[in-house]
C-alpha cells in the first residue's frame, strides 16, 4: 500500500511539472484542458475521484516524508474537501469554475509557477523521506 501511495505522490508531482512546461510552451492546449474541470458531471465526479487518490496517497504516504505533518493536514484538506464537492451539486462546483476561470487564464504563468512549486516540494518530500 505505501508503495502505491509513493507512486500516485511521485506521479502526480510529476503532473505538476509538466503542467507548468505546457503552461510555458503551450499555453493554449493548457488553458483547453483547465475549461474541461467541472464541465460536466461525469468531469466533476471523475476529478474528485483523482483528488481523492491523491489525498489519500498523501495521508498513506506522509509518515516516510520529509515534513510528515504538513503533507498528512494538505493531503486530508484535499480528502475533505473532495468528499464535500462530491456532495454538492456538480453545477455549483461548475459555476464557480466559471467565475475563477478567467482570472486563472490571466494569471496562468504564476499558477504555473506555483503548480510547478508544489510538484517540486511534494517530490523532495518523497525522496528526502522522513529527515526531519
Amino acid at each position: 500500500m505505501s508503495l502505491a501511495a509513493a507512486i500516485v505522490v511521485v506521479a502526480f508531482g510529476l503532473v505538476l511539472i509538466a503542467f507548468t512546461v505546457l503552461v510555458f510552451t503551450r499555453q493554449a492546449i493548457a488553458e483547453r484542458f483547465l475549461t474541461r474541470f467541472a464541465s460536466s458531471a461525469r468531469a466533476h465526479y471523475v476529478e474528485q475521484i483523482f483528488r481523492l487518490l491523491i489525498g489519500a496517497a498523501l495521508v498513506v504516504y506522509s509518515p516516510a516524508m520529509w515534513r510528515q505533518t504538513v503533507f498528512w493536514l494538505v493531503g486530508w484538506a484535499i480528502v475533505i474537501s473532495s468528499v464535500a464537492l462530491m456532495l454538492a451539486p456538480w453545477q455549483w462546483h461548475h459555476r464557480f469554475g466559471e467565475r475563477v476561470r478567467p482570472i486563472l487564464v490571466r494569471y496562468l504563468r504564476l499558477y504555473a509557477a506555483g503548480a510547478f512549486a508544489l510538484g517540486a516540494l511534494l517530490l523532495y518530500g518523497v525522496f528526502a523521506g522522513g529527515a526531519t
